[in-house]
C-alpha cells in the first residue's frame, strides 16, 4: 500500500473495487422511498409500514427495511404532539403532573401541598 501511495501520489489513496454484487437499486429509487416516507402517509393508515411501502414503490420488503435502516427512518415512531381541546385541560392536568412527578422522582419523601 505504501508503495502505491508513493508511486501514484493522491490517486494511490482511492479505494480499489471491492468484492460482492453491485447495487441493484438506483439512487433515484432510494430517494423516492425516502421522500415518500417523510412527506406522505398511506391512504389507509397513519404511517408507512415496510410492506405498504414495498407495494407502493415496487421493491422488496427487505430492501425498504435496509433503506430505512441506512437513513435512520422509523415511520412507526411518530414525533407529534396533540394538545387537548378541553378548555380546562391545564387546570385539570396540573395537580396530576405535580403529584405524578413527585411520586416518580422522590418516592420516599412524604406528599405535601403544592404551592
Amino acid at each position: 500500500m505504501a508503495a502505491a501511495v508513493v508511486a501514484q501520489r493522491l490517486d494511490g489513496l482511492r479505494d480499489e473495487p471491492r468484492s460482492g454484487a453491485p447495487r441493484i437499486i438506483e439512487d433515484a429509487r432510494i430517494a423516492a422511498v425516502i421522500v415518500r416516507t417523510l412527506e406522505s402517509v398511506p391512504p389507509d393508515a397513519t404511517h408507512w409500514s415496510s410492506r405498504g411501502m414495498s407495494r407502493a414503490r415496487g421493491l422488496s420488503v427487505s430492501s425498504v427495511q435496509r433503506i430505512w435502516r441506512a437513513f435512520g427512518l422509523q415511520p412507526h415512531r411518530l414525533e407529534t404532539f396533540k394538545l387537548s381541546t378541553d378548555l380546562d385541560f391545564a387546570a385539570k392536568s396540573l395537580p396530576l403532573a405535580r403529584t405524578g412527578a413527585l411520586d416518580r422522582s422522590q418516592p420516599m419523601r412524604p406528599m405535601r401541598e403544592a404551592y
